[in-house]
């Protein structure tokens, strides 16, 4: 049985997901289609399973998640 289509985002995208501290919300700032090394970790991606770097909009910390952990944010929304 084949796994549903990841949704798809652009750079500039407002989107929130859910972390360890609740509902955070930010801009995406980078998408990675191939795997990719941060402080010591490889992250894996693929052009069919992107990694989306996404700016916090309260801590401005970096974070990166699969498509489909990521929900589009309401433009008035801030974490």
């Amino acid at each position: 049985m084949k796994k549903p289509p990841t949704p798809r985002f652009a750079v500039g995208d407002h989107v929130t997901w859910n972390s360890e501290a609740g509902r955070v919300t930010g801009r995406i700032v980078a998408i990675h289609d191939q795997d990719f090394p941060v402080h010591g970790y490889i992250h894996h991606a693929s052009p069919e399973d992107p990694q989306y770097a996404i700016q916090s909009d309260k801590s401005r910390h970096v974070a990166y998640h699969r498509g489909s952990v990521l929900r589009l944010a309401e433009e008035g929304s801030r974490d």
